[in-house]
């Protein structure tokens, strides 16, 4: 049983009014009827619970449980959870995922074919700016709490580090966004719009600032941050560097890496990272997970949503996936597929038992191959605590990315890492998978690479940007662009817009280009 699961909790939090007054769409307090800040948050305990919201908003979508009121106004509890918005946005847009489902406007994300209204985007955006104005609030108040301790500074800095991932995957998804800190006074003026390559900026210096404050890598609770997963942010913004702020920092993106992978080590078995014991299993390997307890930590979204929606046709959704019955959503498609050597990759956890390989019917769960990579069962079998809810945990990020990051470095020039080096890098990430070594790569190489190791754990958009084929025409897979073989769209799509409900309410934010 995991006990260490970082549990919701019921404490007042103020809403700095981030994303301004967006009616239906408006970000609320907490269970503003309880106790305010001054009496609330008495001692050092008091602040480590108010921490706990802030983890707990990346696992669930309410304090009170799966069916509780969601923090977020105006959007579904189950599509507005963080890591399913972020799967969405990130996944269900590419070659490495489709959905069954016709729900609203769910289908323009595979179709790359969004507005300014969907509801889906909104949802992502909504729900990543959440997240920073609870941590903004918990810096504001333990910074003028007069209680000073390390634990309490080692609570500072992983707030920040929390923060720093939100905005990360705010402009990673939206360019442009509104920027707040603790040094906002809550609700005094609309926040102002930031830059994407000003962000860029400011949270390299951010990071820089604070990283040191935290517990060395590979140190603290499991699930928490530490020195590794804020250097993981920090990589991830130099790898993107190129699309953020228009300059290249690579080689700092590869010293960065050369830093983490001291602190981690690949596990052995591949499949082990996504079942219901990858806590014990593979912590070695995982740098930063969100963490789920089928008992009590429990969501419609994250791995919850993963397991549930891949389940469907003849797939036995006990004695494979560890959960009562499936929700026929989530597959494959084959050009993804075509990826991989399906004979001897232990990464390609495909069910093709009564599917189809090509995608003829989006609503048809058995046209397109099903995943099987997250499962609720552990490395010895059993089931998960529940059948109803999921204890696997997602790992936002691991050694293995970090392992193809210095590759991809190595081969963009970058003089901090050597293609000697990135060629070993990439080999040891091929042979645990069952793949025999290669002696040279191109950067199309790492990007498949990246495919075939990563894929579900939403980094696929981005590669996809970075290296100049989620758009275009040099790269397609079933219905992009609402067609069966695939067509090119126009470049916007690189990017989400932002909100109507928001640019109407806040004069200060410009939409982004073409929306």
């Amino acid at each position: 049983m995991k006990r260490d699961k970082i549990l919701g909790i019921l404490i007042f939090i103020s809403s700095i009014g981030i994303s301004s007054c967006t009616g239906d769409l408006n970000v609320t307090p907490i269970d503003p009827d309880l106790n305010t800040a001054d009496v609330a948050l008495t001692s050092e305990s008091d602040y480590k619970s108010l921490l706990a919201k802030c983890y707990s908003a990346l696992a669930v979508s309410s304090s009170q449980g799966p069916s509780g009121d969601a923090d977020i106004d105006g959007i579904d509890g189950g599509f507005g959870q963080y890591i399913r918005a972020l799967f969405y946005m990130n996944e269900l847009t590419t070659d490495e995922a489709v959905i069954g489902w016709n729900d609203a406007t769910l289908r323009d994300l595979h179709g790359l074919a969004w507005t300014s209204s969907d509801q889906f985007v909104a949802a992502a955006y909504y729900r990543t700016l959440y997240e920073v104005s609870l941590c903004n609030e918990f810096i504001r108040q333990a910074e003028k709490s007069g209680i000073t301790s390390d634990n309490m500074n080692y609570y500072i800095a992983e707030a920040r580090a929390l923060r720093a991932l939100a905005y990360y995957h705010a402009i990673d998804m939206f360019g442009n966004v509104p920027f707040a800190t603790e040094d906002n006074s809550v609700g005094a003026t609309l926040p102002e719009q930031k830059s994407r390559a000003d962000m860029y900026e400011w949270l390299v210096t951010e990071i820089l600032d604070f990283k040191d404050d935290l517990k060395a890598a590979g140190t603290n609770d499991y699930g928490r941050m530490d020195q590794g997963a804020a250097e993981m942010i920090l990589a991830k913004l130099y790898l993107n560097a190129e699309i953020y702020a228009s300059k290249d920092a690579y080689s700092e993106c590869a010293t960065v890496c050369k830093e983490i992978a001291t602190s981690y080590s690949l596990v052995d078995n591949y499949p082990y990272l996504f079942l219901a014991d990858n806590n014990t299993t593979s912590k070695g390997e995982i740098i930063f997970a969100v963490e789920q307890d089928g008992l009590y930590t429990q969501s419609y979204g994250c791995t919850n949503f993963i397991i549930f929606a891949a389940t469907g046709g003849s797939m036995p959704a006990a004695s494979l996936m560890g959960i009562s019955s499936g929700w026929g959503g989530l597959r494959t498609t084959p050009e993804f597929v075509d990826l991989f050597d399906t004979t001897n990759d232990t990464r390609a956890l495909f069910y093709t038992d009564g599917q189809e390989k090509e995608i003829a019917d989006l609503g048809t769960f058995t046209d397109g191959y099903a995943v099987t990579k997250f499962r609720n069962r552990t490395s010895a079998g059993a089931a998960g605590q529940s059948t109803g809810f999921v204890d696997t945990d997602f790992p936002v990020f691991r050694l293995a990315d970090v392992y193809l990051m210095l590759a991809e470095c190595a081969k963009r020039g970058a003089t901090t890492v050597t293609t000697t080096e990135g060629l070993t890098y990439l080999n040891q990430v091929r042979t645990r998978a069952g793949l025999s070594e290669v002696d040279s790569y191109t950067l199309d190489d790492i990007l498949d690479e990246r495919g075939r190791e990563l894929y579900w754990e939403c980094h696929r958009r981005s590669d996809l940007i970075r290296f100049g084929k989620f758009t275009t025409s040099d790269y397609l897979w079933s219905w992009k662009g609402h067609i069966q073989a695939g067509k090119a769209v126009a470049d916007k799509f690189n990017l989400f817009p932002i909100p109507d409900d928001d640019i109407n309410a806040n004069s200060n934010l410009t939409q982004n280009t073409g929306y």
